[in-house]
């Protein structure tokens, strides 16, 4: 497919949007191997280190909605990785004062423990990452994925609650 970019009419094309689809599914193909391999020493896959990561980085404990919302995957994947790191004993639930049948979770000590060695690993390898690609790339990058989550996002929930 060759790309032409449009000179007089600075609004994108369903190829620009498709071009950019495909990149970001095979950069997610790349990264989640790539991530595998990284905590895999740590007895995590990339899913469970995203969990702890969304639980670490939030202000307040979150249910298992709330942490797939963070982390763009529904409900139930999020709820099968917080089921493993519960028993690994990396996540404790806690009663949800606002709704009884969706639980909060924390981090336990051995997963606060993790996470900080897993967040090490990565930082030292976004170091590596970050001398590859120019600072401008990677912000305008982040920032036209970051103006398609708006759209997307309702639709991902029209998904989950098919109503």
């Amino acid at each position: 497919m060759q790309r032409t970019e449009p000179t007089s009419n600075p609004t994108a094309t369903p190829e620009l949007v498709t071009e950019l689809t495909l990149t970001v599914f095979r950069l997610n193909g790349v990264l989640l191997h790539w991530g595998d391999e990284l905590v895999a020493p740590l007895g995590l896959t990339s899913a469970r280190w995203q969990m702890l990561g969304a639980i670490a980085l939030a202000a307040t404990p979150l249910s298992a909605p709330q942490i797939g919302q963070a982390m763009g995957v529904t409900r139930q994947g999020a709820q099968k990785q917080l089921n493993l790191l519960l028993d690994q004993g990396l996540v404790e639930a806690r009663a949800n004062p606002a709704h009884r049948r969706s639980p909060l979770y924390v981090l336990t000590p051995k997963g606060q423990t993790l996470y900080r060695r897993a967040d090490a690993l990565w930082t030292r390898e976004a170091a590596k990452l970050a001398t590859l690609v120019p600072a401008a790339a990677l912000r305008s990058a982040a920032r036209a994925l970051e103006s398609l989550l708006p759209a997307l996002q309702p639709q991902l929930a029209s998904l989950e609650d098919p109503s």
